[in-house]
């Protein structure tokens, strides 16, 4: 019998959650008077889907060797499509973050080129997973220079938000949580990446007996 298919997947998928993206973005300066305390507050909840998102792709493979199931098979199969999301939130994020600076101008100059650095390797990881994220640039690069890419590009973007999440704790302790999530998810990520290694040596033993 077939697996059923989810009514939301590849493309569909990614729309449905590009839109949602935009329509919370949207509801959140469309209800608050102040357009620039609205958009600070949409530069957080878009910070949040982000992160939300990038958990979803980044630990699929880990929870599909741990904890099999219909759902996890889905987050596995649906990866590329979950991580193009990601990066049209982190882009609406950005866009929102420029157009505070615009509002706010005391935004900039407080802020230290030491301290965008972070950000600046996050977002050029971004756009160059994007770019390869299709079949054409994929060939374009060869399967060992993609995989090398998107391995380095996850870990360097849990690295961002768990720095991120981390440099904020002393002020608000609210910061504890994402980060204590984002650290546990790199833990979970390293366990199945071991218990993956661990299965392919099992089963190369079995065909070599």
């Amino acid at each position: 019998m077939n697996a059923q298919i989810p009514r939301y997947h590849g493309w569909s998928l990614f729309g449905l959650l590009s839109l949602l993206v935009l329509l919370m973005t949207a509801l959140i300066l469309a209800f608050n008077p102040d357009l620039i305390e609205a958009t600070r507050t949409a530069i957080r909840a878009t910070a949040r889907t982000s992160f939300a998102l990038f958990l979803a792709a980044f630990t699929a493979s880990a929870f599909a060797v741990l904890v099999p199931s219909p759902l996890s098979k889905t987050l596995v199969r649906e990866r590329r499509f979950i991580g193009l999301a990601f990066a049209f939130s982190h882009l609406v994020h950005a866009a929102l973050i420029y157009t505070y600076g615009q509002l706010n101008p005391e935004f900039w100059p407080g802020r230290t080129t030491v301290g965008n650095i972070p950000g600046s390797i996050g977002y050029l990881f971004i756009i160059l997973m994007t770019l390869t994220s299709f079949k054409t640039t994929t060939r374009l690069i060869g399967r060992k220079a993609w995989k090398a890419l998107h391995v380095s590009g996850m870990w360097v973007l849990a690295a961002v938000f768990t720095y991120s999440n981390f440099k904020r704790i002393p002020l608000s302790a609210w910061y504890v949580l994402p980060f204590g999530i984002m650290f546990s998810a790199i833990v979970v990520r390293v366990i199945g990446k071991l218990a993956q290694k661990a299965k392919r040596v099992a089963t190369d033993r079995k065909l070599t007996q």
